[in-house]
């Protein structure tokens, strides 16, 4: 039987001291960055797992399940996680939360540290790269649940929401009813699944009805998209409407709307997907695509609790997809 790898092995194959394994397991700040990377390598390379034997050996529950989503200043991720604590608390459980800052090397770190604190499961947002590093193999023995967005292999139950489905009403709505023909998708990162899907919904609604799509992934920054909105509008054919794809970059345009002084809905129309608290007490109040944030999370965690109770761990996973609805104010043009 191969020997499992010890904290002074990790030590050995990143060339530095146990100490310093210790800092980086932790999240200690007094480890340079390039010394840090060389020993999340080497517990890579090795799959170390702290502790693992004695938590084998104590077989004792914690119960405890760990959350770990892109970053907690978006509503939607915030409300998610917020639903998930609730449900925790409902099984007599507490919550263990950390972000990734979408880096998947961060948010392997983080599901390590978690396993460390031997939670019993674990909820993911996954980090936006095609490839995960939350192997089935390192993590056989803890359930996990993915929400938002599938880990990319789909070997791990998720909840998801009909993210085409969305795009497409937003779109067609726009056209149907407003009779918009240059309707542009602005969006920040297209690696991420869910802008992904929803470009893909987009480009049908807009094909289907003989119009040719066009989209922007550069709205990474009030300031960015600020520039963006300036160089299209001022084109001899400039859009006519907006589709924003998440609400970190309807908040962005509709900043970078108020800076220009372009009028909404009268200058350029305005439909967002997901809804947020201020939506319908903005002026004037924002068209959306509404998915249930409270939800999702709600779903995710009643999963995860559902596969902690089961004694069948050759489980298929299982992909739930909740639906969507369009919300109509007065940022597209019409009257409430």
């Amino acid at each position: 039987m191969t020997r499992k790898p010890t904290m002074s092995d990790v030590a050995k194959a990143a060339g530095v001291g146990t100490m310093t394994v210790s800092r980086v397991l932790n999240g200690s700040p007094h480890v340079h960055e390039l010394t840090a990377e060389r020993v999340r390598r080497a517990i890579e390379r090795l799959r170390y797992r702290p502790n693992e034997m004695a938590r084998a050996l104590r077989g004792s529950r914690t119960r405890s399940i760990g959350v770990i989503v892109p970053y907690l200043y978006d509503p939607f991720f915030a409300t998610c996680a917020h639903e998930i604590n609730v449900v925790a608390k409902s099984h007599g459980y507490s919550v263990i939360l950390t972000t990734s800052n979408e880096d998947p090397d961060a948010e392997y770190c983080e599901a390590q540290l978690m396993l460390q604190r031997h939670v019993e499961g674990l909820i993911v947002i996954p980090a936006s790269q095609r490839h995960s590093k939350l192997t089935r193999a390192e993590f056989e023995n803890t359930p996990i649940v993915t929400l938002d967005r599938p880990e990319p292999s789909g070997q791990y139950d998720s909840v998801l929401v009909h993210n085409r489905s969305g795009s497409r009403q937003a779109v067609e709505h726009l056209i149907n009813r407003h009779g918009h023909k240059r309707i542009v998708l602005l969006g920040r990162n297209q690696k991420l699944y869910t802008l992904s899907e929803r470009l893909i919904g987009y480009r049908k609604a807009m094909r289907d009805h003989g119009l040719e799509p066009e989209s922007s992934f550069e709205c990474s920054s009030p300031e960015v998209t600020g520039a963006v909105l300036e160089a299209m509008l001022q084109r001899v054919d400039p859009p006519t409407a907006f589709f924003t794809a998440n609400n970190l970059t309807t908040r962005y345009v509709l900043a970078a709307c108020n800076k220009l002084k372009i009028r909404v809905p009268e200058d350029i129309a305005i439909v967002g997907f997901d809804d947020f608290e201020l939506a319908e007490l903005l002026q004037p109040t924002l068209t959306v695509v509404w998915q249930p944030a409270a939800e999702i999370g709600r779903v995710a965690a009643e999963l995860l609790f559902d596969r902690l109770g089961s004694t069948d761990k050759d489980h298929k996973p299982m992909r739930m997809v909740l639906p969507v609805k369009l919300v109509v104010r007065r940022s597209c043009g019409c009257e409430e």
